[in-house]
């Protein structure tokens, strides 16, 4: 015979665990230094201009 599932308690269990990792990619999001957030940029815009001039011309 199955278990009884308490549906409110399951509910409850499912939004905690959506909210711990909505707070995991928050925290790895914005928990950083400005420093930090600077040199991310730094290399998100060599990166994008390594790839324009790699790229042909039709």
């Amino acid at each position: 015979m199955a278990d009884v599932v308490n549906l409110n308690r399951a509910r409850k269990a499912r939004a905690r665990a959506a909210a711990t990792v909505q707070a995991a990619a928050s925290r790895a999001a914005f928990g950083r230094t400005k420093a930090q957030k600077q040199a991310d940029a730094r290399e998100r815009a060599r990166h994008e201009a390594t790839v324009d001039g790699a790229r042909r011309e039709d």
